[in-house]
């Protein structure tokens, strides 16, 4: 009997998977192409390598705003859509980075790219774990998370071929790719189950229940703070 509802809870948790690993593995290849073609950018904006890497720290710094605002719309209102909207989101801004005429524009784009970035993990794992078996959950976050090294190496791959010959901003219209991957959610990926037995009828409610683990959620916050700080201290 378990095992029925398990099946049935895990339904379609294949394409989930493949919608977060492919999710968070693009989102890494377009935050990481700046990392692999930032003296070429800096030279066309005729700035530093210093004062282009500070645009490295403002995506970084917007994380936490995204992480905010779509994990409690994803709470809210399910993880399908928030992860389809900002697939689309993500991938928009990465094009027109690609587009930025001037050092200015170049950074609020990367900015609010990190909003994109900082949505992606949270809905995107929340989803994928909602919906893989229960037995599974502990190896397939572990490989949900190397989509972020396989993004890093997928753009330095890219830009090796493509960086030489026809600069850096090519590359950063190949980051638009992910919007695509919204075709795939909406077609092949159904909303959690997780999610729907345990929905929240009101954003009172739902501030109720995160007030009521506050202490888990500070501790999480510090921690994940603390690996994000050995992580990104180059």
């Amino acid at each position: 009997m378990s095992e029925k509802v398990e099946s049935q809870n895990s339904e379609g948790h294949r394409a989930a998977l493949v919608a977060g690993f492919l999710g968070w593995a693009l989102v890494a290849f377009d935050f990481f192409l700046v990392v692999v073609s930032l003296t070429t950018i800096a030279k066309e904006f005729h700035r530093t390598d210093k004062e282009i890497a500070l645009s490295i720290a403002l995506t970084l710094g917007f994380r936490p705003v995204g992480a905010f605002i779509f994990g409690l719309i994803s709470d809210r209102y399910g993880r399908r859509l928030p992860l389809m909207l900002n697939l689309v989101y993500y991938s928009v801004i990465e094009i027109l980075s690609g587009l930025a005429p001037n050092y200015g524009t170049f950074m609020v784009c990367r900015a609010l790219f990190g909003i994109g970035m900082g949505a992606q993990w949270g809905v995107g794992a929340s989803l994928t774990m909602e919906k893989v078996p229960p037995r599974w959950r502990g190896v397939l976050s572990g490989l949900l998370q190397e989509g972020y090294a396989t993004g890093y190496l997928l753009a330095a791959l890219c830009a090796l071929f493509v960086l030489p010959k026809w600069g850096w901003r090519p590359l950063f219209f190949v980051g638009g790719l992910p919007m695509l991957l919204a075709l795939f959610v909406r077609y092949k990926v159904k909303e959690s189950e997780v999610w729907k037995k345990t929905r929240h009828e009101s954003w009172q409610q739902l501030f109720r229940g995160i007030a009521s683990h506050w202490r888990l959620f500070a501790y999480l916050i510090v921690l994940m703070t603390l690996m994000n700080f050995v992580s990104h201290g180059t």
